[in-house]
């Protein structure tokens, strides 16, 4: 079994959720094998430092952002690896201090999301990671406030995305997921 598979036979789909009509991906079951969560660590990992890197202008990714509250399982220990910073994307008003701020749609309604001021210098590569990606609004969203610090994107990574709803044909930099569901999925 490959590690994709392997990945993949711990998500579970639940149906109509959060709303009826809904198909929710569900990535907590992954946390509870020590061993599956390496391998999705070890995996995304492994795609930065033989694709993402290389490609990079310094060679180098300088900061991770994790989205909240998912991303915040997997970028800090991907970020310590790669010796980069981590920079938390939180909903508007559970940051101190200046912050900046964007709104987003999501698949069932719309949200804000804020980041620390000067939490990324100007120059700095960054890559965005979240677990899930539907219709890519808090992606894009993210992508917005790393630009509005001067970062410089290099790719976006997911455990999983829902390819159906295209959401990684709004987003300004490359998108990597380690699962794809389809729409019969």
């Amino acid at each position: 079994m490959s590690d994709v598979e392997y990945i993949k036979s711990f998500l579970k789909i639940y149906t109509d959720f959060p709303r009826k009509g809904f198909k929710f991906c569900d990535i907590f079951p992954l946390f509870r094998n020590p061993l599956t969560v390496e391998a999705v660590i070890t995996h995304l990992t492994h795609r930065l430092v033989s694709t993402t890197i290389p490609a990079s202008p310094n060679k180098k990714i300088d900061v991770i952002v994790g989205l909240d509250a998912r991303g915040f399982l997997l970028g800090p220990v991907i970020a310590l690896r790669l010796g980069a910073a981590f920079v938390p994307v939180r909903k508007r008003g559970k940051l101190p201090g200046e912050c900046i701020h964007t709104s987003y749609e999501k698949e069932y309604d719309t949200d804000e999301f804020e980041m620390q001021a000067g939490a990324i210098a100007p120059g700095q590569t960054v890559v965005i990671i979240d677990d899930v990606i539907a219709t890519g609004g808090s992606a894009k969203a993210a992508s917005e406030l790393v630009e509005k610090q001067g970062g410089q994107l290099l790719e976006y990574l997911f455990i999983v995305e829902i390819a159906f709803l295209k959401g990684s044909d709004k987003l300004s930099a490359p998108v990597y997921s380690v699962v794809q569901y389809d729409k019969d999925e």
